[in-house]
């Protein structure tokens, strides 16, 4: 199996690998939100190829944000202080967390 994995390596796009990896950096790792009077932490689960990213939390808790557009609950939720906010407004307030190289 790690042989299947290492082979199929080579045949990865590399300009799309650039492209993940230059997305990766643009968004943060961590969201910190309140919601319900609790604090959740959201996780980066995905980037779409158009960057829109979807993060997840415990409770089956979601949202998603691109990097000129707001936050926004996915499903039911009505969300908390994280919606409606932009990258640069979750970043000035402390909410938004990125992986330090």
């Amino acid at each position: 199996m790690l042989f299947a994995a290492c082979a199929s390596f080579q045949f990865y796009p590399v300009a799309y690998a650039q492209a993940a990896g230059d997305q990766l950096k643009d968004f943060p790792f961590v969201i910190g939100c309140e919601y319900k009077g609790m604090f959740h932490a959201f996780y980066l689960s995905r980037i779409t190829p158009d960057g829109l990213a979807t993060y997840v939390a415990s409770e089956r808790i979601a949202g998603t944000i691109s990097l000129d557009g707001h936050a926004k609950a996915v499903g039911e939720q009505k969300g908390g202080n994280c919606v409606g906010k932009t990258l640069e407004e979750l970043r000035s307030s402390g909410q938004a967390h990125y992986l330090q190289p």
